[in-house]
């Protein structure tokens, strides 16, 4: 009976928020699939989550998408779908973007591949967004559209910047107000220095709220600290809709109890996360009365320099 009542705790709560995740699976191609041991964490990492964005496939047979599907629905009870991009990236280096995703909870409305051919700035970005339109009965956000982005380290300022852009190009197509960037941004350590920021839209219109501070090291190394992958929410329902205190890194190394090696045999970086609000958890009094305290709160965390 005690087990019983724990399973319909988690279960409940599980189901009053959405965890959204992103992870850059370092080099995820052939090797990777062929160990078991490495696929086995990568399965229980993306298993936690509602939506997960993964970058750095590296495939060009169509076969890590596919398998780890497979692997991941023969997990748990938890289904999931995916929706990925094509090969993408300059010359012969090539890396895809992945959704994978629980269809019972949310779902694609549209996809849309960033062509990236504004005049006088053409190929501004290495990999450019596949951008995903979500859509969720049951979440306070009913609908929301996540652009992911791998920056090229040497080019990262560059880049963040350009997401604005995208922004706005996404912005004529789809009619939504709701907006989750996020990825490895390479937003620290030498890539992007504080002297920078400055220089970056996404980072000095307030409306963008950064949930991952430049404290909050994403690396798996204990020799480095630095906080290259970030999640940005733009949007009033949204940003009222996140979970206050969410966002932050999953360390897989110490909840599965792996050495830096074992870590390291998976990526080089922790994913990170927010949640969002379900209709069950957000009661429309608490959310409007919070919501003032808590954009001050991100705005003012999130921009000391």
């Amino acid at each position: 009976m005690l087990c019983i009542s724990l399973f319909l705790l988690f279960a409940f709560h599980a189901a009053l928020s959405l965890r959204i995740c992103s992870f850059n699976v370092r080099s995820f191609g052939e090797a990777k699939r062929t160990r078991p041991e490495i696929m086995n964490v990568i399965v229980k990492i993306i298993s936690r989550c509602d939506i997960m964005l993964l970058m750095e496939i590296k495939d060009n047979r169509n076969r890590i998408c596919p398998f780890l599907l497979e692997k991941l629905n023969g997990h748990s009870q938890k289904q999931y779908r995916y929706v990925a991009s094509g090969r993408l990236g300059r010359k012969s280096y090539k890396e895809q973007y992945a959704f994978f995703y629980r269809p019972e909870i949310v779902s694609v409305k549209q996809t849309y591949q960033y062509p990236d051919l504004q005049p006088g700035n053409e190929d501004a970005l290495s990999r450019e967004p596949f951008v995903v339109w979500f859509s969720s009965s049951n979440t306070v956000a009913r609908e929301f559209v996540i652009i992911p982005l791998h920056t090229t380290p040497e080019m990262a300022v560059q880049e963040i910047d350009e997401l604005y852009d995208v922004y706005q190009d996404i912005k004529q197509h789809w009619k939504s107000e709701n907006f989750i960037f996020m990825g490895d941004f390479n937003a620290g350590c030498g890539y992007v220095a504080r002297r920078h920021w400055k220089d970056i839209r996404l980072r000095n219109h307030n409306e963008f709220i950064w949930l991952i501070d430049d404290q909050t090291d994403t690396t798996v190394k204990a020799s480095t600290h630095c906080p290259y992958d970030r999640i940005v929410l733009h949007g009033d329902k949204l940003i009222n809709a996140a979970v206050p205190n969410s966002a932050n890194i999953f360390d897989f190394q110490g909840v599965f109890a792996m050495t830096e090696a074992q870590a390291l045999a998976v990526s080089d970086h922790f994913p990170v996360e927010f949640q969002l609000k379900t209709t069950r958890s957000s009661p429309r009094r608490r959310a409007r009365n919070s919501r003032h305290h808590r954009n001050n709160r991100y705005r003012n965390a999130q921009h000391v320099q």
